[in-house]
């Protein structure tokens, strides 16, 4: 984060577009769940170049294969909309979702060591694609790691079901 922005460079509320979700398993439906919980509790998000800061409401969407981030104050003002392509993602989301397949498997059946090894890969390749976003969003919003990681698994969502 830049030391130039507000104080209240933060998400307050995170909406996933209905239509470009649907419904999933219930691991996708937690996974969701937490991420935007988790995200709402403690993040640092900042569209560069707004002056008069935040909180901040976010709704992420898909459309025509792109990914949507709408910015829009508290009260509904709107601040920014910026649209990323989803094929710098493409790669890394469908091996996130492969190993993660095999890692819900693996909880059910196997043995604890080929679950952390499992899980490893997991994180490995969810770290690869958080920083894949940062590296698309840099110049356009300012935030942390740990909020670009929750963001990431909400674009795995709305990608699995885009």
């Amino acid at each position: 984060m830049s030391q130039q922005t507000h104080p209240e460079s933060r998400l307050i509320d995170v909406v996933l577009d209905e239509d470009s979700i649907g419904r999933g398993t219930p691991d996708i439906e937690h996974e969701r769940a937490v991420a935007i919980f988790d995200l709402i509790e403690e993040n640092c998000f900042h569209p560069v170049g707004d002056e008069k800061g935040g909180p901040y409401r976010l709704r992420l969407s898909v459309a025509e294969q792109r990914l949507v981030f709408e910015v829009t104050r508290d009260g509904g003002e709107p601040v920014i909309t910026h649209m990323l392509s989803l094929t710098p993602f493409k790669r890394v989301i469908k091996d996130y979702f492969m190993i993660c397949e095999s890692y819900y498997e693996a909880i059910r059946t196997a043995s604890p060591s080929q679950i952390e090894a499992i899980d490893m890969g997991r994180r490995g390749l969810h770290n690869d694609g958080t920083q894949t976003l940062k590296d698309r969003l840099a110049g356009k919003i300012d935030m942390d790691f740990d909020t670009a990681r929750r963001l990431f698994t909400l674009i795995c969502v709305l990608h699995w079901r885009g």
